[in-house]
Parts: structure tokens; C-alpha cells; sequence
């Protein structure tokens, strides 16, 4: 289990200074080390709206993000929190203020804007905080959200987006709450008692409604305590399209690559973004699958085997295992790159383990073969074997040693090469004595020299048989191992495909309530906009299932 983080107090996370964004690296490696799935709440607001105060009650302390005139609130920009979720054990909540901001609406300063599509991307809710009612000038400033389409695109290519960009926005947007503060009035619409999210409804109407003011007095701390717990119970864990869940080290890359974007002149890429972390993920994915192989192989192989096949039976499980790492650890693997590159790589494991069987047993053999033979040489040497009937001698005590070796223990595959090498290596020696014995007679000689040749002839044949029969039980294994890799890849695409249904699904859900306001609000051009985008959607999931 992941270990819990523990920061004295929030850092810099985005720097918005001499305009420039600049991402702070102590903050990053702090997301490095958080392994846990982060609930990312950002707030944003203008000076003394109190932003501060709310954040840390989120993050259960009395002080941390700034109350007054500290160095906080001199450095512009997103600063961090990182604390344990009191409600969700396993999970980290990221508290995101925003400090520095002017009057949004303006548009006079780009970085501010910047930051304020930051806290967006980055968090999944995102709370927008003011005083009093809902005015003319704080709709302004939050009609910025409905343009953030000129400052942030769903993909890089959008001709080739079968959706319509507003609807993947609504797929990746965060949970949005408008936070009222000193808020005094009567909640009522045309005479009649509304909840504080009717009252919002409709002052986000399409056209501005007056709402007549009448002080109502409420109290603060039980006002607050609702805010905080309908905070912890209703944001969720940053999620990415997909139903790609954000941990420590992804949200570190998700801000490194929107604020380079953004460093660059681009205009930050929500696709780009999620392809981006796939490719350092899904290399760290083969990786962590390759260690596994070989972790396993370690533990599991008793080098050298007695036969390949005793070797790919032990190779087989693990690299399925391994595959299942893969799997488990990647995402958006286009055109199969990183597969393929795993594929690549477990192939040339398993050669190089097969390699190492060889040459271990190879090493094996060689010593068994000196220390039992070894004896015989140096009586050949000695001269034992040269006199009448030497030559038969020396073949009874060749039989013996090779009886001797055939039942020597863990030689591995390599036991019938080495000793028809070794024999090979010692023909001459056998060869001087069989002419050299007196007590045969040349045709008994010529005899036995033909029956050398066809034991050497057939020895020979048993070795091209057995590199024959190697490569056909490579070729099957080199089948087996593709048709694995083919297997996992179908269930995990098939597990896709449904997440992405139910994506799409919750975008529907998400647009038909839309288009029910819409419609009671007497909007109906609207409306039937949203009714062709939901039909998109529709046919988009139906092709999505063909395939």
C-alpha cells in the first residue's frame, strides 16, 4: 500500500511571474511520490473572497494557504496542498488556490487566463468562489468558462474528432461548485422559494434575471461545515478520458505538459496531454513487465534444463504473467507500439535464457567430461592401451566412463553434443590404437573402421534431427507467445470499448439534462443543437461497438 504524504504547508505548484509560466520543481517531485489516486479540488476567486480561509478548512488545519500579506500572496500562480483524504482512505487530496488573480473578465492579463485553465484542467472539482450575490460582474468573470474553448483544445487533430468538442468537455471537465460568500438574501424566484442551486440555475440563464435582495441571516460555521463535507463526498478522483484514473506522478505530467505547451505558444492539448503520459507510462509498463520476466525466470528456472522443452513449459506462465503487467500498467498503446516493443523484448529474453541453458550445460558437460575421461588420457598416455588387444581394452573402458557420464546428474541439453564433440575431439587417439594393435588383423581393422563411420554417420543425423526438432518447437512457442499477446490485447480493448460506452453514456445523461433546462427555460434553438450532438454521440457509440 501506498504511503501516505505529509506536507507542512502548501508550495508553489505554477509560478505565473515576469509573464511566464513556470512549473516549480519541488512541488513535482512531491507529486512524484504520491502512488495514491489524487481527488484534485482548485479554487479560484479574486483578493479577499476568503478562497484561503475555505481551502485550508479542506485540508483540516487552522492556517496553510494564505490569510494575509505573506509571501503567498506576493507570488502569483497555483499553489499545492497535498494532505491525507479524511474521507477516502488510500487517496491523497491536492488543494489547488490560485492566487494573484485580477478581474478575470478583463482580459488584460493572458496569464491570468492561463491560470485559470490550469485550475480546470488540472483539478476534478473545481470550486469558483465570490462575494455576495450573483452580479453582472461575476457572471463576467465566469463566462470566461464558456469560451474556454479558444484557449484549450479537446485534440490535436479536431477533423478528426467524431464528437463534438463541448460534449469530450463535458467527458473531462471537474465537478463545478460556485461558492457564495456573506451571502444575505431571501432565496426566492418570482415570489416563490428556490434551493441555493435553483438560485444559481437561474442566474446562469441566457439571459441575466433580476432577483429581488432580502437579508437573510444564516450562520457561518454550519454554512462552512456543509461546504466541506459536501466537498469530500462529492469530488471524485481525477479522472482522464478513458476512465484513465490520475495518481501523483500522472498529474506531475499532466502539469509539465500543459504549462510547456503553453511556455511554447500552443494552446494546451487535453488529447496531447493523455498521449503524452501514455508514452512515459507505457514505457515504464514494459519495463516493470521485463523486470517481472526476468525476476521470475530467476526464481522459477533451475539453469541448466534437461531439455528445451522442460524450459518453455517454465517460460510459458511467466510470460503470460508479464503480459498481464503490461496490461495492467499501460493505456492508449497506439497502432500496439509499446506491445510490440514488450514482444520484442521477452523474445530476446527468452533467447538469451535459452543461450544461457546452453552454456551452462555446455560448462557442466565439459567439466564432467575432463574429470571421468581425464583418467583414461593419461593411461593412454602412459602407454597402457598400446599392446595386442589394447585397441578393445581401451573401447570396454571408453563404454565404462560413457555409462558413467550418460548417468552423471544436471547435465542439462547439451549432455549428447558435448560427449559426440568429445569423441570427436579424441578420434586420432582411437584411430593410432586400432592401427596399431597387433592382434587384429586388417580385415578386422577395415571392419571396425566402418563401424566407426556409420556410428559417427549416425550420430550426426541424431544431431541435425535434434536441431530440426529445436526449431520447430521454436517456431510453436514464437506462435504460442503471439496468440497470448493477441488474447490479452482483445480482452483489454473489449474492457475499453465498454468503459468508453459508459463514457459516453454519462455524456448523454449529462446533455439530456441539459437540453430538459434548456427547454423549460424557452430556449429552443439551443436545445435542438444539443439534440443533434446527442445523436452524434449516439451513432459514435454505435460504430464504436461495430468495430
Amino acid at each position: 500500500m501506498a504511503s501516505e504524504i505529509h506536507m507542512p504547508g502548501p508550495v508553489c505548484l505554477i509560478e505565473n511571474s515576469d509573464q511566464q509560466l513556470v512549473a516549480n520543481q519541488e512541488a513535482l517531485e512531491i507529486l512524484s511520490a504520491i502512488k495514491q489516486p489524487v481527488v484534485v479540488v482548485a479554487i479560484v476567486g479574486l483578493y479577499r473572497t476568503g478562497k484561503s480561509y475555505l481551502m485550508n478548512k479542506l485540508a483540516g488545519k487552522q492556517n496553510g494557504f494564505s490569510l494575509g500579506s505573506t509571501v503567498q500572496s506576493h507570488t502569483k500562480g497555483i499553489w499545492m496542498w497535498c494532505v491525507p483524504h479524511s474521507q477516502k482512505p488510500g487517496h491523497t487530496l491536492v488543494l489547488l488556490d490560485t492566487e494573484g488573480l485580477e478581474d478575470i473578465g478583463k482580459g488584460d492579463n493572458q496569464n491570468d487566463c492561463w491560470i485559470f485553465a490550469l485550475a480546470i484542467l488540472l483539478s476534478s472539482t473545481f470550486i469558483y468562489n465570490s462575494m455576495g450575490t450573483i452580479t453582472q460582474q461575476a457572471m463576467d468573470q465566469l463566462h470566461y468558462v464558456t469560451e474556454l474553448t479558444d484557449l484549450i483544445k479537446s485534440k490535436s487533430s479536431p477533423e478528426d474528432s467524431g464528437i463534438a468538442d463541448s460534449a469530450i468537455f463535458v467527458g473531462f471537465f471537474p465537478t463545478f461548485v460556485w461558492t457564495l460568500r456573506d451571502f444575505h438574501l431571501e432565496l426566492e424566484l418570482n415570489g416563490n422559494p428556490i434551493t441555493p442551486d435553483e438560485y444559481l440555475e437561474s442566474s446562469l440563464l441566457l439571459k441575466t434575471e433580476t432577483v429581488a435582495e432580502e437579508e437573510l441571516s444564516e450562520d457561518f460555521v454550519e454554512q462552512v461545515a456543509k461546504f466541506t463535507s459536501y466537498i469530500f463526498s462529492s469530488s471524485g478522483v481525477k479522472t482522464l478520458s478513458g476512465g484513465i484514473k490520475v495518481n501523483g506522478p500522472r498529474l506531475q505530467s499532466l502539469v509539465l505538459t500543459y504549462v510547456n505547451a503553453i511556455r511554447s505558444g500552443e494552446l494546451p492539448c487535453m488529447e496531447n496531454a493523455v498521449l503524452t503520459l501514455a508514452q512515459i507510462e507505457n514505457s515504464v509498463a514494459v519495463q516493470k513487465a521485463i523486470e517481472h520476466y526476468e525476476e521470475q525466470m530467476n526464481q522459477k528456472v533451475q539453469l541448466p534444463t534437461e531439455t528445451l522443452q522442460e524450459l518453455l513449459d517454465l517460460h510459458r506462465p511467466i510470460e503470460r504473467e508479464s503480459i498481464k503487467v503490461f496490461m495492467k500498467n499501460s493505456f492508449k498503446d497506439i497502432d500496439q507500439k509499446f506491445q510490440k516493443e514488450l514482444g520484442d523484448q521477452l523474445n530476446a529474453k527468452l533467447d538469451a535464457f535459452i543461450k544461457k541453458n546452453m552454456d551452462m550445460s555446455s560448462a557442466r558437460c565439459s567439466e564432467l567430461l575432463e574429470g571421468i575421461f581425464g583418467p583414461l588420457e593419461e593411461e593412454v598416455k602412459q602407454g597402457t592401451f598400446s599392446k595386442p588387444g589394447g585397441y578393445y581394452l581401451f573401447l570396454q573402458k571408453k563404454q565404462e566412463l560413457k555409462k558413467k557420464y550418460n548417468q552423471a546428474p544436471g547435465k542439462g541439453l547439451q549432455a549428447e553434443e558435448m560427449l559426440k564433440k568429445y569423441f570427436e575431439s579424441k578420434e586420432d587417439v582411437a584411430e593410432t590404437l586400432l592401427k596399431t594393435d597387433q592382434s587384429l588383423t586388417e580385415k578386422e581393422k577395415e571392419i571396425e573402421a566402418e563401424r566407426i563411420k556409420a556410428e559417427a554417420a549416425e550420430a550426426a543425423n541424431r544431431g541435425l534431427k535434434e536441431m530440426q526438432d529445436k526449431l520447430e518447437l521454436m517456431m510453436e512457442e514464437k506462435e504460442r507467445s503471439h496468440q497470448e499477446h493477441v488474447k490479452q490485447l482483445t480482452e483489454k480493448m473489449e474492457k475499453e470499448r465498454e468503459e468508453m460506452k459508459a463514457e459516453q453514456q454519462r455524456i448523454i445523461s449529462l446533455k439530456l439534462q441539459e437540453q430538459e433546462r434548456l427547454l423549460k427555460a424557452g430556449f429552443e434553438i439551443e436545445s435542438r443543437k444539443l439534440r443533434e450532438e446527442i445523436k452524434e454521440i449516439k451513432e459514435n457509440m454505435t460504430s464504436c461497438t461495430i468495430l
